[in-house]
């Protein structure tokens, strides 16, 4: 059983729909024990840093999280989810996260040209780094996922394991043994989405 961390941020109902679609057994879920039990572990997220932390600690789960991760216990962090497996994210402040890979959260803005939109919202190729992981074993480099995102995950060159370029080469998954992030949405990106969660949930059974 794979837990899909239900703390208040995030919509929930895509991630489950397209797990489920591809015959993993999920729960969403708020409760402890249950994600203590489970095989591995999924942290979505959307909207800003600060609120999303604030909610993961007020529910009890930001050390559960952590410990899990810290066992060994296969982690994947989706979008806002990734970046808060960071050490500090700079949006709107300055705010611990998880500190489960080092790096920081910061903003697009004056890191691309100013011609490029904010948030980068679309469709933009993976470029593999580091050499080909597991969680892409199924998809090609040069494959296509969507992205919604006004920041990005910075100073983690060595966890950085495909990267997508929008007038700079910007941190699109990141992997530290047992931890993964997607800054990308896999729920929201087609087939290739689809094997990538798939690909994920493999390690966890």
């Amino acid at each position: 059983m794979i837990s899909i961390v239900d703390y208040g941020v995030g919509n929930l109902f895509s991630l489950s729909s397209s797990l489920k679609s591809i015959g993993a057994d999920t729960i969403v879920t708020s409760d402890k024990q249950k994600i203590l039990d489970s095989s591995a572990i999924i942290l979505p997220g959307v909207g800003a840093f600060s609120d999303a932390k604030e909610k993961l600690v007020q529910s009890g789960l930001f050390d559960v999280v952590i410990n899990e991760a810290n066992k060994g216990k296969k982690l994947l962090g989706i979008c806002l989810g990734m970046q808060m497996l960071f050490q500090k994210s700079f949006e709107y402040g300055e705010f611990d996260g998880l500190g489960l890979i080092k790096g920081n959260i910061v903003p697009l803005e004056g890191k691309i040209s100013p011609l490029l939109k904010i948030p980068h919202i679309g469709w933009n190729s993976l470029q593999f780094r580091n050499g080909k992981s597991d969680l892409f074993k199924y998809i090609n480099d040069g494959d296509f996922v969507y992205f919604v995102h006004s920041y990005f995950a910075s100073d983690c060159s060595e966890n950085v394991i495909a990267t997508s370029e929008y007038g700079i080469d910007v941190t699109a998954s990141v992997q530290k043994d047992n931890i993964y992030g997607c800054q990308f949405h896999p729920e929201k990106s087609g087939d290739v989405g689809l094997n990538i969660l798939k690909a994920f949930c493999e390690m966890g059974d």
